[in-house]
């Protein structure tokens, strides 16, 4: 979520993606921060949530160019560090179990279909689904990775998970089986 968040930042200070920089991305970011909730974190910028606004279409559009920007990715790889630090704890994303955590006793990638995956996300976002909608939003999906294919891969010794037909349950129970296996 923090590379979309510095995407929020950047899309407030500069609406045209063909004028950012690096610098700029970070400038915007500034008031970018990690915060605890009772299970997890989210981002907030400049004091306020923004958990709707990391979800909208602009951001999902212009994510894969901030996240490609290699001082972007350490500022992210960072706070994540830094976040994790006083405690244990799941972390998922790009790079994680690769350059954030290359030692974690556990590393996950999980994989699903294009087309499940768009279902997901219009269901996250509460849009009603159609065949239309539904090819639309798979089809960015599919340009998404092709942009990001270089960035998105697992780590060696991760687990990788097919979670095209698995409920979230299924999921959860699938890597908490994994973690009892491994800590035998």
């Amino acid at each position: 979520s923090l590379y979309r968040a510095a995407t929020a930042a950047i899309l407030r200070a500069q609406p045209n993606p063909d004028e950012w920089t690096e610098r700029s991305v970070l400038d915007a970011a500034r008031g970018v921060e990690l915060r605890a909730a009772r299970t997890s974190f989210y981002p907030v910028l400049d004091n306020r949530a923004i958990e709707e606004e990391i979800r909208g279409a602009d951001v999902t559009r212009n994510v894969s160019r901030v996240a490609q920007m290699p001082r972007v990715r350490e500022w992210v790889n960072a706070k994540v560090r830094d976040a994790a630090a006083s405690s244990n704890v799941v972390v998922d994303g790009r790079d994680m179990g690769t350059v954030v955590f290359p030692e974690a006793d556990l590393k996950i990638f999980l994989v699903a279909d294009s087309r499940e995956r768009a279902a997901r996300r219009l269901r996250q976002r509460g849009t009603p689904t159609s065949e239309k909608l539904l090819d639309d939003e798979m089809l960015r999906i599919i340009e998404r990775d092709a942009r990001d294919a270089r960035q998105t891969v697992p780590a060696a010794d991760a687990a990788i998970i097919d979670t095209t037909s698995l409920t979230q349950r299924e999921q959860v129970e699938r890597i908490v089986n994994l973690w009892i296996e491994q800590s035998g």
